[in-house]
């Protein structure tokens, strides 16, 4: 394992997501309430921006592109979402928040899946 220190926990206030990069790699850090979580900072449906697009709701992370969800307690999937969130081993020693970043997580994103907004939402 290789633990990282990635920010003090009250950098990321409640219900609230936020990137870092640490060594190169960037993460990002989801406060769900009942803890922390971090996970690669794309969205593995279409490369979405979690950190400026995801909202929380307990521990519940939606990605307000194309509303996947997954559970941040164990990255599993729920609702629309067809794969799951890769998430980083996290832990807290004190107010620090440290992440296992000995191996790169990226979330796979698949061209095919891609569709314009018009695609998934249907147009006129």
């Amino acid at each position: 394992m290789n633990w990282k220190r990635v920010c003090a926990a009250s950098d990321v206030p409640e219900n609230t997501l936020k990137r870092f990069d640490i060594d190169g790699i960037a993460i990002v850090i989801a406060n769900y309430g009942a803890g922390f979580q971090g996970f690669p900072p794309y969205c593995p449906h279409m490369e979405e921006p979690l950190a400026d697009s995801g909202m929380l709701d307990g521990g519940i992370l939606t990605c307000s592109k194309h509303l996947w969800q997954w559970d941040l307690r164990t990255g599993e999937k729920v609702g629309l979402a067809e794969k799951p969130l890769l998430c980083y081993d996290i832990k807290t020693e004190g107010d620090d928040v440290m992440a296992d970043l000995e191996i790169e997580l990226i979330n796979e994103y698949d061209v095919e899946d891609d569709m314009d907004d018009d695609d998934f939402f249907g147009s006129d």
